[in-house]
C-alpha cells in the first residue's frame, strides 16, 4: 500500500516537504481485524495541532508514521464477523489507500447518502456541527445564530441546522462566491464577506438585533469583533480556531463583553462526546436523504495530493468540505 507520513514538523506554514510518500506492505489479518481500501480520505483543521509537539487535547502526530485522518472505503477482507467483503466503513485509517483496523474501530456506513458525505455533512463535522448547536448553543426559534467559516464542512451545517430550528443564520466566508453560495443555497439568511474589507460594518449591518448564539471556527478578527455584537447572556460554541494554527498571534479587544454582556463560552472536541454520536448521525443522514441537508465537497485526486489539498484547506482555498478521492 501507499501512505504519506509526517517526516517533519512545520516551522510556521505547513510546506510540502512535511510530508514523505512511502510504499509498504501489508502484514497478514489478526483475528477480529478487518482490511480496508480506502475510496476517500478527509482533510481537516485539526491535523495542523496534532503535527505540533505543543500540549493539547491529544497526542502528537509522531513523526515517520502515518498521517492521522478520517477514511471511507469498502471492506476488502475480513476476519470479524461483522463485517464482510464489500461492506462500506469508516474508520481512521489515516492518510493510506489501504489500512487494517479491529472491528470496533469501524462504523459501518450509512446507506442512505453517499459514501464520501460520511465524512463530512453525515460525519464527524456534521456531529461537531449539531453537538455544538443543540448541547452549547441550545438556539431557540428566533434567535440569531453567527457562524464563522460558513461554507465550510462544519459552518455550513450549523447555520442550515439553525435555520430549521427557526432561527436567523448569518455566516461569515471568504469572497463573494462562497458568500452567494451560502445564502442561495444552503438558505442562510446573510452572508458577510470578511475578504471585502468592511467586516465591522458589514457584520453590524448583517446582525441588526445582535447575536444570541455565536459558532466560532476561525478565531482572529471574526471572533473578536463578533463578540462586540453579542446580546446579553449570549452563547458561545468555540470549536475552532483556524486562524491561529500557523502560529500567528489572535489577540482580543473586545473581551470585556464576555463580562458585560455574561456571556456563555465553551469550546469543545466533538470525539469526547461519544454518546451523542448515534442520535447525530441517524438525525443528519436523513436530512442529508430528505434534501433538506446540502453540501459541497472539494475533491483532489490521488494519495499524492493529500499535502497540497491539505496546505490549500489551511489558506481556506477549499469549497466546502476537503476531501482526497483516492479510488478515480
Amino acid at each position: 500500500m501507499q501512505r504519506i507520513v509526517l517526516a517533519s514538523r512545520p516551522r510556521g506554514a505547513v510546506l510540502p516537504e512535511n510530508f514523505r510518500l512511502e510504499e509498504v506492505d501489508l502484514p497478514a489479518l489478526d483475528v477480529g481485524q478487518v482490511l480496508v481500501r480506502n475510496h476517500y480520505l478527509s482533510l481537516d483543521p485539526y491535523m495542523r495541532g496534532r503535527m505540533s509537539e505543543a500540549k493539547s487535547y491529544a497526542a502528537p502526530q509522531p513523526l515517520d508514521a502515518t498521517m492521522i485522518g478520517a477514511t471511507a472505503g469498502v471492506v476488502a477482507a475480513s476476519r470479524h464477523p461483522d463485517f464482510a467483503e464489500g461492506d462500506a466503513v469508516i474508520g481512521m485509517l489515516g492518510w493510506a489507500t489501504h489500512g487494517i483496523a479491529a472491528g470496533g474501530e469501524l462504523r459501518k456506513a450509512d446507506p442512505r447518502v453517499p459514501l464520501s458525505a460520511g465524512l463530512g455533512v453525515a460525519g464527524m463535522p456534521g456531529v461537531t456541527a449539531w453537538y455544538g448547536l443543540n448541547r452549547i448553543l441550545q438556539a431557540k426559534p428566533g434567535e440569531t445564530v453567527l457562524v464563522s467559516s460558513a461554507s465550510g464542512a462544519v459552518g455550513s451545517v450549523v447555520g442550515q441546522l439553525a435555520r430549521l430550528r427557526g432561527c436567523r443564520a448569518v455566516g461569515i466566508a471568504g469572497g463573494p462566491d462562497k458568500c452567494a453560495y451560502v445564502t442561495d443555497t444552503l438558505g442562510f439568511d446573510a452572508c458577510v464577506d470578511y475578504k471585502a474589507g468592511r467586516l465591522k460594518e458589514d457584520l453590524r449591518a448583517a446582525t441588526p438585533d445582535g447575536v444570541d448564539c455565536l459558532f466560532e471556527n476561525v478565531g482572529g478578527l471574526g471572533l473578536d469583533l463578533a463578540l462586540a455584537r453579542m446580546n446579553a447572556f449570549g452563547r458561545v460554541a468555540l470549536c475552532g480556531l483556524i486562524a491561529g494554527y500557523n502560529g500567528d498571534a489572535q489577540p482580543l479587544y473586545n473581551l470585556k463583553h464576555m463580562l458585560i454582556k455574561r456571556l456563555r463560552v465553551e469550546g469543545f472536541i466533538i470525539t469526547e462526546h461519544p454518546e451523542v454520536w448515534p442520535q447525530a448521525l441517524d438525525e443528519l443522514g436523513a436530512l442529508v436523504h430528505s434534501g433538506q441537508l446540502r453540501y459541497r465537497e472539494s475533491l483532489a485526486q490521488g494519495l499524492t495530493a493529500a499535502p497540497e489539498a491539505f496546505i490549500g484547506l489551511l489558506q481556506g482555498r477549499n469549497f466546502g468540505k476537503q476531501l482526497v478521492q483516492l479510488i478515480p
